[in-house]
């Protein structure tokens, strides 16, 4: 067995380098109670400016950015990652090891963990909320692939079997979907974990308005559009949180969010434009530094969807990818401020090292396109969900794409939809053609295999509706049964099976704005919380 080491103490850290997650599952209805005064002069609450992409409150089906930081404030994992690369730390669990094959992992609790009713956190927790993420089916589910058993053999002892070789379980398991609900309230409350709790679950609504965790804050009200609002636990059994309450307002544009961070309404705000950064840095009573993250910004084809057809020649896929002016659309939406991305595990992850980035290349465009038949052009319809994230906007985005598209005779027809019109459609019908925004889960460069190649039973290979290619279930296998060189030449040959099935070419890799009052300190990214607010408090 393999040990990993614990530290004595509980250890919070003040920011890291990433920031989390994704698209979605099924979207939520309003409900709520009255909600309190917001604005950052109610009491000493934190009050937080985001365009919510909140896909619901119930942490085994939501994938969201927003739902990163509402999962991990009110529900805590086994174990933290401070960053993508130093070693994980205790959070629930006080210690964990893996055997020699890392097809079985044993966790053993923090004794003095206790759920905010005060009932202690206990192994059987653990397994329910583990089996529940598992038999929902729904987009978070993923995490527990390949997972055969999760065991309570006694009140504090965890031990998870793995079909076959799983060396990033452990990370896997910092993930914010992967916290620990209460499971006796929430059993009590129309939630199950049986194998059929897919058609049997009935506790959605009931997380619309409650929560069953154990972390720094419970859930006082949800207002779909309008706000999000948590409540300090006052019997954490860790450090004491550092706000009576937290609002996330619902302020989906960016000069919205400037004007009312300017004006004090809001303490932070997360969807800043780069064109505000002068006026931000300029004013002395606000904060903002410009950080590189690991979000990405793309573009996915799906041949199988409705008006795909032309789609299945991948030959006309990568016409796409070279007839994008990438520097151009960097300049429109982030006026210079991020990167281009090779492939769909992003830039500083093992295996991307030294991959070619993609370039503009109008002329090799074209003759792709003749090749495939459509020396004439073609018209593609775009079907993308509105959202202003990481600084970019989709629409402005896709505006800077139709433009350098039209030059090799793709014309786009874009049509832009409601989110959580985009969250209905993309797992059933799909679309041809869309974009989206993806973020890192957890320190392992798993998720993206999982979640965008080909290989048996990712996400995006359903999408797609594409054949599953061997060569990437054979290469994502030799990445989780080994390490050292070895993981990270099959993580690189995934990358570059990933780049050559032309499905998801990433756009953009943007540096992201952190802007807040000057009165708060510890604003930050998190790689599995998107912003820690464990981490953040008011000056004294």
């Amino acid at each position: 067995m393999t040990a990993a080491p614990a530290p004595p103490a509980r250890r919070r850290r003040p920011w890291v380098v990433g920031a989390a997650v994704a698209v979605s599952a099924s979207l939520v209805t309003t409900a709520c109670s009255a909600p309190p005064t917001s604005g950052s002069d109610s009491g000493d609450g934190l009050v937080i400016g985001r365009a919510m992409d909140l896909t619901s409150l119930d942490i085994s089906r939501n994938l969201c950015d927003t739902c990163q930081i509402y999962n991990s404030a009110v529900y805590e994992t086994l174990l933290q990652a401070p960053n993508a690369t130093d070693d994980l730390e205790p959070l629930l669990a006080e210690s964990w090891e893996a055997n020699a094959d890392n097809t079985q992992f044993t966790f053993v609790l923090d004794p003095d963990a206790t759920f905010a009713d005060g009932s202690p956190v206990e192994a059987k927790d653990v397994k329910w909320s583990w089996d529940r993420l598992k038999n929902l089916q729904g987009s978070p589910a993923y995490f527990m692939d390949g997972i055969s058993t999760v065991e309570a053999p006694d009140a504090q002892t965890v031990v998870v079997t793995s079909e076959a070789p799983n060396s990033a379980f452990l990370n896997i398991t910092t993930a914010s979907y992967m916290g620990i609900i209460n499971s006796d309230v929430a059993s009590e409350n129309g939630a199950t974990a049986d194998a059929d709790a897919a058609t049997t679950d009935q506790a959605e609504n009931w997380f619309l308005s409650h929560s069953a965790g154990s972390g720094q804050y419970v859930l006082d009200s949800y207002a779909e559009g309008s706000q999000l609002v948590l409540a300090r636990n006052d019997e954490y059994w860790g450090d004491e949180p550092a706000f009576p309450q937290v609002t996330i307002k619902e302020i989906t544009d960016p000069a919205a969010q400037l004007q009312q961070l300017q004006q004090g309404d809001i303490d932070i705000a997360m969807n800043l434009s780069f064109d505000a950064l002068d006026q931000v840095a300029d004013d002395e009573n606000l904060t903002v530094s410009a950080e590189s993250t690991f979000n990405f910004i793309y573009v996915a084809l799906s041949p199988g969807a409705p008006g795909g057809e032309a789609l299945e020649d991948v030959r006309v896929r990568e016409a796409i990818r070279k007839g994008i002016d990438y520097e151009a659309v960097i300049d429109a939406t982030l006026a210079g401020n991020g990167e281009r991305q090779a492939s769909p595990i992003p830039n500083g992850f093992v295996g991307t090292e030294d991959l070619p980035l993609p370039e503009f290349d109008p002329e090799g465009a074209k003759q792709l396109l003749a090749e495939a038949g459509y020396a004439d052009g073609l018209t593609l319809d775009v079907d993308f969900p509105t959202f202003f994230t990481y600084g970019v906007s989709s629409s402005t985005m896709l505006q800077a794409m139709q433009q350098s598209l039209s030059t090799i005779g793709v014309e786009l027809n874009l049509n832009p939809i409601e989110f959580a019109q985009w969250v209905d459609q993309i797992s059933t019908t799909g679309f041809a053609f869309t974009a989206v925004y993806f973020a890192p889960d957890h320190p392992d460069p798993v998720q993206y295999a999982q979640y965008f190649s080909l290989a048996d039973g990712s996400v995006w290979s359903a999408r797609a509706g594409v054949a599953v290619r061997p060569e990437e279930t054979e290469l994502l296998a030799t990445a989780l049964s080994t390490s050292g060189a070895e993981r990270e030449a099959a993580y690189a040959g995934l990358a570059e099976q990933m780049v050559d099935d032309q499905i998801i070419l990433p756009i953009v890799n943007p540096k992201t704005l952190l802007a807040s009052s000057a009165d708060v300190e510890g604003n930050n990214l998190h790689i599995t919380r998107n912003l820690d607010l464990s981490a953040l408090s008011f000056k004294d």
